[in-house]
């Protein structure tokens, strides 16, 4: 298939890519590079994909990989309503996926603005451009983040998410709605994916085991909210791309066949793991035992995350299974690898 990934120098974009080249598909990654953290992590990310920073640099230029012949890349924001359309007129897409968005729940206190430019009026341009184009099937990121205060645990896709408690996990929710209008009226195939904290190498500067690890090897204090009681449903990265990819290939077909317009999947490790083991797990892979920064809670952040997946499970035979200390080594090991650490 030909399909669109935005977010493609992102933290999950770039693994998708990857996956989906080594499924054989014809790829065009789309990222804005902004510079919400370090943009030569992104460069980087999109040198393993065959694409020099110089071209990624430039704007408006497709430029192919110099590794996959299958691949090429854009520089464009998902707002840019006049040059988008062209890019969807020529490629014809089959399936567009959707991972660029403004990431990060905290950021969003600070700059909101940021939130409603690329989650909501990005998305309807995404929306637009795959009703007017033909496009077969919308894969979508949203979040856990959508759940808010909710204490039924395991979170169920059918459980209400009508009072989220950041911006944004406001426009997430607002994605799912507008995905669900679209699917409606045009008759759009699409489909929402909520992770839940995904980690992995590669990941972005701003997560917690990046910041957790980073400040460890520098003998800095870690800081920890909520004084540690907090738990998390941490996925590791790989196990999030093989959900997507399963769903792009498996999905886009059978929704023509079906005439199956809207679905929405939890993709998460399906159990809950407290931050203080997550730590641990750290601490164990680095040899080094962290100094705590005890904090209370931040705006916006939630006590507890933890994703039901039986409806994944039932639909495409598949579960993450990647165990916390197997992944958290993983990633420790790409961070010594890539800092010289």
């Amino acid at each position: 298939m030909n399909i669109l990934v935005t977010g493609a120098a992102g933290f999950i974009g770039y693994h998708v890519c990857q996956k989906l080249l080594e499924n054989n598909h014809r790829v065009v990654g789309l990222d804005n590079i902004n510079d919400y953290y370090d943009v030569q992590l992104k460069y980087d990310r999109l040198a393993q994909l065959g694409i020099d920073q110089q071209s990624a640099e430039k704007y408006d230029q497709k430029i192919r990989s110099k590794i996959h012949p299958s691949f090429s890349f854009i520089r464009l924001t998902l707002e840019d309503f006049e040059n988008l359309p062209f890019l969807f007129k020529k490629e014809a897409f089959d399936v567009v996926c959707n991972l660029a968005a403004q990431a990060g729940v905290r950021y969003s206190i600070q700059n909101p603005r940021a939130y409603v430019d690329s989650n909501i009026v990005g998305f309807l341009t995404i929306l637009e451009n795959c009703r007017h184009y033909k496009v077969n099937h919308l894969v979508y990121a949203s979040s856990s983040s959508v759940y808010g205060l909710s204490d039924k645990i395991p979170f169920e896709t059918s459980d209400s998410v009508d009072n989220p408690i950041s911006l944004y996990a406001a426009t997430k929710k607002s994605n799912e709605l507008m995905a669900h209008t679209y699917s409606h009226l045009y008759g759009l195939a699409t489909t929402g994916l909520r992770f839940f904290t995904v980690y992995g190498p590669w990941g972005r500067p701003d997560m917690a085991i990046f910041l957790f690890t980073d400040a460890m090897l520098k003998g800095n204090p870690i800081k920890v909210f909520n004084n540690g009681n907090m738990e998390r449903d941490f996925t590791y990265v790989d196990d999030i791309v093989e959900g997507v990819v399963r769903i792009i290939e498996k999905d886009t077909e059978e929704r023509t066949m079906n005439n199956e317009q809207y679905k929405l999947y939890n993709i998460g490790n399906n159990k809950s793991v407290k931050l203080l083991d997550f730590i641990e797990a750290i601490e164990s892979n680095l040899g080094i035992t962290a100094k705590k920064e005890m904090l209370p809670m931040q705006p916006g952040d939630v006590t507890a995350t933890w994703a039901s997946v039986d409806t994944l499970i039932a639909d495409y035979d598949y579960k993450p299974n990647t165990p916390i200390k197997e992944g958290v080594k993983k990633f420790v090991d790409w961070y010594k690898g890539y800092y010289n650490k």
